[in-house]
């Protein structure tokens, strides 16, 4: 099976990252460099017109969204558990896994580019409160969704890797989420795991390379 992962620094392509080493796949990394617009890039649109990453590839098949990615993975390799075995927690897996992605995600892409969502003069400071506010929110159920938890259920699945993702965003973006114990104490212990040290390293390795080619 000839597994290809898209990925660029500082994006959601993390969890899958995570995942697939967690899984003991076999995949390659194709790095894209969004500061110069390779995910626009004629050659990657065919690969995946949103524009975004991650985006899969399996024997030329193409799979986009963090949701379903994780789902491939699950399916293929189930011994790794990156989904819960029984089937209601299951669907309370893809559930956390799908407010990450269409809960979460959106505050912190307002907070990292406010014109983005309103273009009117001097609007930025209010959209990024706004959204910082929203944020918060979420973390706050989150945080009480771990009380007690070392993750978000009885051990390490997909969840975790992309509100690890969330998390480390929001610190690159200066939002400061130490008031939220549970939270901070996730984020801190996914920092251990060593499927997300060999994706800082990897991460670290790639900004250093495309550093030296701005």
């Amino acid at each position: 099976m000839k597994i290809a992962l898209y990925y660029a620094p500082a994006t959601c392509a993390l969890a899958p990252y995570v995942t697939l080493t967690e899984a003991g796949a076999d995949f390659e990394v194709r790095p894209l460099d969004f500061r110069k617009r390779q995910n626009f890039t004629p050659e990657y649109l065919k690969i995946n017109p949103k524009h975004k990453v991650p985006s899969l590839v399996v024997n030329g098949k193409i799979l986009t969204e963090n949701v379903a990615i994780h789902q491939w993975v699950h399916q293929n390799f189930p011994n790794a558990k990156i989904l819960p075995a029984d089937p209601w927690d299951e669907l309370q897996a893809i559930a956390l896994h799908s407010w990450c992605a269409s809960g979460i995600h959106p505050y912190l892409s307002r907070i990292n580019n406010p014109a983005k969502v309103c273009d009117t003069a001097g609007s930025s400071d209010s959209v990024v409160k706004v959204a910082t506010e929203f944020l918060f929110e979420n973390f706050k159920i989150d945080d009480d969704l771990l009380a007690g938890r070392e993750y978000f259920f009885d051990h390490f699945t997909a969840p975790d890797a992309h509100f690890f993702w969330c998390c480390r965003r929001a610190t690159q973006l200066r939002v400061d989420i130490s008031a939220f114990s549970n939270v901070f104490s996730h984020f801190k212990r996914m920092q251990e795991r060593p499927s997300v040290k060999k994706l800082l390293a990897y991460e670290k390795q790639m900004n250093e390379g495309f550093a030296k080619t701005a």
